[in-house]
């Protein structure tokens, strides 16, 4: 990707030459593109591991399931905008998902 020397934006193919479709700049130089991959060839796989991940913070909250007193938490605007959003909570323990309004 090229840039205009004078005004910084993007140059364009046009003509073999960068020109700027902001300042009409035209570059001297004929462009020269060189692919350095080849478009079929396969790259590496990305390994994908399959495990439940909770990136939610940890708060004390008990369970109304089992009784542990620990819980992950989030909000979610789940009515209008003007009105205060749902806490949700999931049990660190047993997994149980529960939710409290305001």
């Amino acid at each position: 990707m090229e840039f205009c020397p004078k005004c910084g934006a993007i140059l364009v193919e046009k003509d073999g030459k960068f020109v700027c479709p902001r300042c009409n700049y035209h570059s001297k130089e004929k462009i020269k593109l060189v692919c350095s991959e080849k478009i079929n060839e396969k790259k590496a796989g990305v390994e994908v591991i399959k495990k439940d991940v909770e990136a939610f913070p940890i708060i004390n909250a008990k369970c109304k399931k089992c009784g542990h007193d620990k819980a992950y938490f989030w909000t979610v605007q789940t009515r209008a905008g003007d009105e205060a959003e749902t806490k949700f909570f999931k049990c660190v323990k047993c997994g149980y998902t529960w939710r409290e309004y305001r």
